[in-house]
């Protein structure tokens, strides 16, 4: 914590007076992400979270369950020894945030070396992250979400879109430089917004021909340019489903990682109970039905995607809790009467 203090001294960031412990550990981030050698010494004593080829690292749990290891650069040196790397690959950590004790969290993408090598050296599983988000709990999946997106952003954004040079990017990776024109490219998100549609009684779910067996879940689509997210609302329920929708209002957001990272912003929408016929796009999607409120509870009570049973049709299910779409069902179906 002295050390902490003492860069946000060096850099005239505290100042004179002492800010709660959420102002300072945005502030110290801030400077992390401005200053490439601070970025670096902060480094050598952090956390850094590993994925091989965007597939973050899990091991089992004592109590059960499955959590996301965090090596010491200390550690992940020996280990690159080992493997015959240089410990040079560890610049390409990216940070990802810091701890209540300001401890800093990087994420680093191993793709370079083969799976097997590292497992066994690193005692897990490099797990794809879709499967990762049915075994993880939800406090470590903001974190995994987040390193996963920006490794990938950096993965696909090595290139200038004006000059066609590469680009370089700072320490921290909150940013990549073109040193041919000086055109400088942050991370972004893809603005979505996800709706519940409910005629009052019952509520709309649809499912993707991508969806694994019997799961269903809200309608999603991205903003169009130009686009408010009451707009896309409309468009996309009208689009989809063939309905107009009456009103509207939204209940929260979320960083979501698929396809290639998202900005989930969840709405719940009414129609007109006496004009309910769907008409589905098939171009969009496979299935589209109202479910009633003992349906969606049963579907809500499906922890994890039903067995196959031969000869018998697969249970309807939603996206876990993990997912906001699972927010958005359960709060409906926490409003309707038993």
């Amino acid at each position: 914590m002295q050390r902490f203090n003492r860069v946000l001294l060096r850099t005239g960031i505290l100042g004179s007076r002492l800010y709660s412990s959420y102002v300072s550990r945005m502030r110290y981030l801030f400077t992390l992400k401005e200053e490439d050698e601070a970025c670096r010494k902060a480094m050598d004593s952090g956390s850094i979270y590993l994925f091989h080829k965007l597939a973050p690292l899990l091991q089992k749990a004592e109590y059960g369950g499955y959590t996301t290891p965090a090596m010491q650069a200390s550690d992940l040196k020996g280990i690159l020894g080992k493997l015959g790397q240089n410990e040079d690959l560890l610049q390409e950590s990216i940070l990802i945030g810091c701890s209540e004790s300001h401890v800093t969290q990087f994420a680093l993408d191993l793709g370079v070396l083969e799976k097997e090598s590292v497992e066994s050296q690193v005692t897990g599983k490099f797990v794809e992250l879709r499967k990762a988000f049915f075994l993880l709990n939800g406090h470590d999946l903001p974190l995994i979400s987040q390193s996963q997106a920006l490794l990938r952003w950096h993965q696909t954004h090595r290139y200038c879109s004006e000059s066609g040079q590469l680009t370089q990017r700072n320490q921290a990776g909150s940013k990549r430089l073109c040193h041919a024109n000086g055109a400088i490219y942050y991370p972004q998100m893809a603005p979505v917004v996800i709706t519940l549609v409910s005629d009052g009684s019952r509520c709309l779910l649809a499912r993707q021909a991508s969806f694994a067996k019997g799961m269903y879940s809200a309608l999603a689509g991205f903003c169009d340019v130009g686009e408010t997210v009451e707009e896309t609302v409309h468009r996309e329920v009208a689009e989809e489903v063939g309905l107009e929708v009456e009103s509207l209002w939204y209940t929260g957001s979320q960083h979501w990682p698929f396809p290639n990272s998202s900005l989930m912003m969840a709405c719940h929408a009414t129609v007109n109970p006496g004009q309910t016929q769907i008409s589905v796009n098939s171009v969009e999607l496979e299935d589209a039905r109202w479910f009633s409120a003992g349906e969606v509870r049963e579907a809500l009570e499906r922890k994890r995607p039903p067995r196959e049973r031969a000869g018998r049709a697969t249970p309807v299910w939603v996206p876990p809790r993990t997912a906001i779409a699972n927010q958005l069902i359960r709060e409906w179906a926490n409003q309707q009467p038993k």
